[in-house]
């Protein structure tokens, strides 16, 4: 959500600054513009839309300088036009902002009151005209800045420019993260790692209250109190991944067909696979002492989480308490010290699921942090960390990050089942010959079903809703099918525990009401079949995304069936995530939406 650049150099930097700009797109934005001081004045670029808008205003009107800030805006205070786009201007200060002001109301009365003209509508103008007030009071950059830190509230990414210091940038951070990046006789700032990774692979990361100046050849950081800090200087694994589409059409497919490779490098960190054992975890966090789990994350990480309640209650017996973040975070919940609490985010930075687990850490629990992004906040501020190792994820829609959080939770549960004496040496060998056969059978599934969802897919692609059912560990997998779908073809879709449905939803099956059911040949299979039936008799067109064994079993009449291998009940969520994935995919390119950037959405989640 909003990305974050920042050079202070010997060469130019305008490309550059876009180029970084580019690495973070997946984060989502709907504006864009640069700002760098020439001769002494600040001078900027801004464009509503894509970077390709910015980068041909550029071409028109270079800019030429040796120091910059850039920024893509997600828009929430104010609509998404070139007026409201960073960087702001005022009176000598340029300002890019992440995150949210929350008493950014009663700052813009006050300084209107004393004289300020606000010429956007978003929140973060606020900081521009403080610190352009604070200066006219004759204070000096740095406590200009220091001041205007001491007033704001909320969450917040700053990096700014004064037109009379062209050697120096500074920033701040309160929430969304901030990485400064180390070069030789260049220093660079941006959101993450990765918009730094061409420049740099030496990072030192803010941590929240920090505020930093950044000049050519260092920084200084400072904490709220305005004392010098020192935090650690660290390589960087981002520099090493290179992301591009490759033969694909849009990243989300490429990362759909990248799960059987990804998994198995994910599985290769928790599982031995000469003895079908799960490896030791976490010193941190004894699975065998705790007497329950907390669970808490955001979207897609939040289903994980709901399939992974399913196993750790199942197979080690642990009682499961999960919420999705925003909420967790307010309801209160009464936590025992000795329970243990895991929080899923592919980024590392969601900013709800780091309020709860700062929540968690408050009430004495032990923190576990399920994520991609092990250099993250949510992982550096956890007692244990379980990486995913999916890999950078470009679409907005998760895809691989889901099914990798899904394997590390399996592994996670069946280590836990050991620990607490409810899965047998025997009952592990079994679940972990399963979970190191899933890889295999994922690229039979990706190689075969293709020209069935790609059938299906155009004759969803007129419909305006659809309801997805299962039962058990396929109920979250039928949320995550319908998130799916609303998110990158903008069709109306809910997932539904299979029995919930005579109870309000039957309402809304008629002949028009495709109703995807999935349904692995499972404990469950018999009921959800009976739920395939209450459908059937009213008109809904059933479409059954079940096993070799269900499709045998099933008499119904079917608008499409896809089959898929007969798979442990344990991999199953993993498997059948495939299908749902695609067949979003494909109506999505049908109706040719944004398929890797959905309107209105963003990557990481750093506002609440």
């Amino acid at each position: 959500m909003c990305g974050i650049v920042g050079i202070v150099g010997q060469q130019p930097v305008s490309e550059r600054l876009v180029d970084a700009l580019k690495r973070l797109e997946y984060r989502g934005y709907d504006s864009a513009g640069v700002a760098t001081i020439i001769d002494g004045a600040l001078h900027r670029r801004r464009a509503e839309g894509k970077l390709v808008n910015l980068e041909a205003r550029l071409k028109e009107e270079p800019l030429s300088a040796t120091i910059g800030i850039a920024h893509t805006r997600w828009a929430t205070h104010g609509a998404p036009t070139e007026r409201n786009a960073h960087p702001h201007f005022t009176d000598g200060v340029a300002v890019v902002h992440n995150g949210i002001i929350e008493n950014f109301a009663e700052l813009k009365d006050e300084l209107s009151e004393s004289g300020a003209e606000f010429r956007t509508e978003t929140d973060t103008e606020v900081v521009a005209q403080l610190l352009a007030r604070f200066r006219r009071d004759g204070l000096g950059r740095r406590e200009a800045m220091h001041a205007m830190l001491k007033r704001v509230r909320g969450a917040y990414a700053l990096a700014i420019l004064f037109e009379d210091d062209p050697s120096t940038i500074m920033a701040a951070r309160n929430g969304p993260p901030l990485a400064i990046g180390h070069g030789n006789g260049e220093m660079f700032l941006g959101s993450d790692a990765i918009a730094l990774a061409p420049f740099t692979n030496e990072i030192t990361y803010l941590i929240d209250g920090d505020w930093a100046v950044i000049g050519k050849t260092g920084v200084h950081i400072f904490d709220m109190d305005g004392n010098f800090v020192t935090r650690p200087r660290q390589v960087s694994t981002a520099a090493a991944f290179i992301v591009d589409k490759g033969n694909h059409r849009h990243f989300m497919e490429k990362e759909i067909y990248e799960q059987p490779e990804v998994i198995s490098h994910a599985l290769s960190h928790y599982i031995n696979f000469i003895d079908n054992q799960v490896l030791p975890v976490s010193d941190d966090i004894d699975f065998a002492k705790v007497p329950s789990l907390a669970v808490s994350a955001c979207g897609t990480a939040y289903l994980a989480g709901l399939i992974g309640k399913y196993w750790f209650e199942r197979y080690a017996r642990l009682p499961v308490e999960i919420d999705v973040a925003s909420e967790f975070r307010y309801r209160e919940i009464p936590l025992s010290p000795q329970s243990a609490a895991l929080f899923i985010s592919q980024s590392g930075e969601t900013a709800d699921t780091l309020a709860s687990l700062r929540y968690c850490k408050e009430q004495g629990l032990k923190i576990g942090a399920v994520v991609n992004a092990c250099e993250s906040t949510i992982a550096r501020e956890a007692d244990a960390v379980f990486p995913i190792l999916s890999g950078p994820e470009i679409g907005v829609a998760s895809t691989k990050a889901f099914t990798c959080q899904l394997a590390v939770l399996a592994a996670l549960a069946i280590r836990a089942g050991k620990a607490r004496g409810t899965v047998t040496d025997d009952q592990e060998q079994a679940l972990v010959k399963s979970l190191t056969g899933m890889p295999l059978i994922m690229r039979q599934v990706l190689n075969s079903i293709k020209p069935k969802i790609e059938l299906l897919s155009r004759e969803l692609s007129i419909c305006r809703d659809v309801l997805y059912l299962g039962r058990g560990t396929s109920f979250p997998l039928a949320m995550e099918g319908a998130l799916k779908l609303k998110e990158i073809s903008y069709i109306h879709a809910e997932g539904y525990a299979a029995g919930e449905l005579k109870h309000g939803p039957i309402a809304l099956i008629d002949e028009n009401m495709p109703v995807i059911v999935i349904a692995p040949n499972d404990r469950f299979f018999e009921k959800t079949v009976s739920n395939m039936q209450e459908v059937a008799a009213r008109g809904g067109r059933i479409i059954l995304i079940t096993d070799e064994k269900g499709a045998a079993a099933s008499k119904l009449d079917t608008m499409h069936t896809i089959v898929l291998p007969n798979v442990d009940e344990v991999i199953a969520p993993m498997i059948f995530s495939m299908p749902l994935q695609l067949l979003a995919y494909h109506t999505a390119v049908f109706m040719g939406t944004d398929v890797d950037q959905p309107r209105n959405l963003a990557k990481s989640v750093t506002v609440e």
